[in-house]
């Protein structure tokens, strides 16, 4: 590097190359000086910008938080498992995970196939087998949508000659659309992502219901209305909890950058589109008054939560930790020491998930692992290399939050469960290219939290969609999507 070249002192006080006598040095006219010192100093930070522009280059989904598909054609490939020497499928012993055949009370059809003579001497038979072989077939009808008409009668009074007309029924749609179309629909478009012209399409080929174009967002919004306050209740809850997990991921409402965050427990999730990636939107997502421990990222919004509210993704952590690594010279060591550490805090979790080990036996584990960490990073902290020096001081401020998991049940080493809900939601993004507005950015939250809880609570998704919109027609509460156990 350049400043070997240099070292303060000398005559004038001015910086001297090395291998240069202080003699000739000062014998050398001061403009001479001037322009070496100069150039070495340009060889200097063209030297640093080289290394920066190399690491951007060499940025992979293993070093970096990008995802796996931005990686170049280029890029090393994702470490394979190593081999078991086992043949591929299913092994001996193990148990199948076939379709199970159906109660005798949920078949709507049952054919019985019994012989007519017996075959080697052709006698004819009677009776049936005492446990006959049974086999299942599950086929889809028709659908065909069912209309009602409804008709509201006019009638003249026999006494006065007054016309009554009838009330129309609290529970007749205000539109042409029922409560489980517009579930349907509602379901299409905000969970899987169906475009409203491939919506209007499924709705014919697969349910034989024609619905125009500029019916769909309508749908969308009745369905919105239908799951504020349900969506409203678990926002309030998770803000409760013990445990939970944070993450967020960038949006489009028209042109406008925005940010789509989701809390995740284990019965509920909440999905929140806010203007902000800052510590104003973590307060919104977990409250002022949030006392539990929530799992996420090292990005700077989170640190407005006290680090003994943290436990820091182990998973972001090792691509953090790949990316010394990659930089070779004095980061190399430190960058694959604490990978090694990752993978024997990874294989003593697993152990403890499995019940291999009793909680205290993995916290005995754990104790030189943390350790050795903490030496790695303090020796991080020091070299001369200053991303790596900032990524081990930035650690080590939270550095209680590492181990949040080792001594508080519950809390889990990485981020997965906020980042597996959100990634269906990424998907989402990609195919609709966001919301072109707040009212569809409301129904986005809105389906996604209910769809998602209502998958945790392994509730039938479409039947509570279907009670919600019912129950917003007749002007009813909609069902609570809080856990009842």
């Amino acid at each position: 590097m350049a400043q070997e070249l240099l070292y303060k002192g000398g005559m004038n006080n001015r910086a001297k190359p090395r291998g240069i006598s202080a003699e000739e040095w000062a014998a050398t006219p001061v403009a001479v000086q001037e322009l070496v010192v100069s150039l070495l100093a340009t060889v200097e930070q063209l030297q640093k910008r080289i290394a920066d522009l190399e690491e951007l280059l060499n940025k992979t989904s293993q070093n970096s938080s990008k995802p796996p598909s931005s990686d170049p054609l280029n890029a090393p490939s994702r470490p394979k498992r190593t081999r078991s020497g086992r043949q591929r499928g299913g092994q001996k012993g193990h148990k199948g995970h076939g379709r199970s055949l159906k109660p005798a009370e949920q078949v709507d059809h049952i054919v019985e196939v019994r012989p007519l003579s017996c075959a080697r001497c052709g006698v004819l038979l009677l009776g049936e087998g005492p446990k006959p072989l049974r086999h299942q077939v599950t086929e889809l009808p028709r659908i065909k949508p069912k209309v009602t008409e409804y008709r509201r009668h006019t009638v003249r009074c026999i006494c006065c000659g007054a016309h009554t007309q009838a009330d129309w029924p609290s529970d007749m749609p205000k539109g042409s659309f029922g409560p489980r179309l517009q579930a349907t629909v509602g379901y299409l478009t905000g969970r899987i992502g169906t475009s409203q012209r491939d919506t209007t399409e499924m709705m014919e080929i697969l349910f034989h219901t024609a619905i125009a174009l500029g019916s769909i967002p309508a749908l969308e919004q009745r369905v919105s209305t239908a799951l504020r306050k349900p969506v409203e209740g678990v926002q309030t809850y998770v803000q409760k909890q013990a445990v939970v997990n944070i993450d967020e991921t960038g949006w489009h409402e028209k042109t406008k950058r925005i940010w789509l965050w989701v809390v995740a427990t284990a019965l509920v999730s909440v999905f929140r589109l806010l203007p902000s990636r800052g510590s104003d939107s973590v307060e919104k997502m977990l409250g002022k008054t949030f006392k539990g421990i929530a799992g996420s990222d090292r990005w700077t919004a989170y640190n407005s939560l006290d680090v003994k509210q943290r436990q820091l993704c182990w998973a972001h952590l090792k691509r953090d930790f790949q990316a010394l690594l990659d930089r070779g010279v004095e980061s190399k060591p430190i960058g694959g020491g604490l990978l090694k550490k990752v993978g024997l805090i990874f294989k003593s979790w697993y152990r403890l998930r499995d019940g291999i080990l009793s909680r205290e036996e993995f916290q005995l584990k754990m104790q030189p692992i943390q350790r050795r960490v903490g030496q790695l990073l303090r020796e991080g902290a020091k070299v001369s290399h200053d991303k790596t020096r900032r990524t081990c001081q930035n650690i080590l401020k939270l550095e209680d939050a590492l181990w949040t998991f080792v001594w508080v049940e519950g809390v889990e080493p990485t981020n997965n469960a906020a980042e597996r809900p959100l990634r269906r939601a990424v998907l989402w993004r990609r195919r609709s290219f966001g919301t072109q507005s707040k009212a569809g950015s409301r129904f986005v939250e809105r389906v996604l939290t209910t769809v998602t809880t209502s998958r945790q609570q392994e509730r039938d998704v479409l039947d509570y969609l279907t009670h919600a919109c019912a129950a917003s027609i007749r002007g009813d509460q909609s069902p609570s999507l809080l856990p009842t156990t």
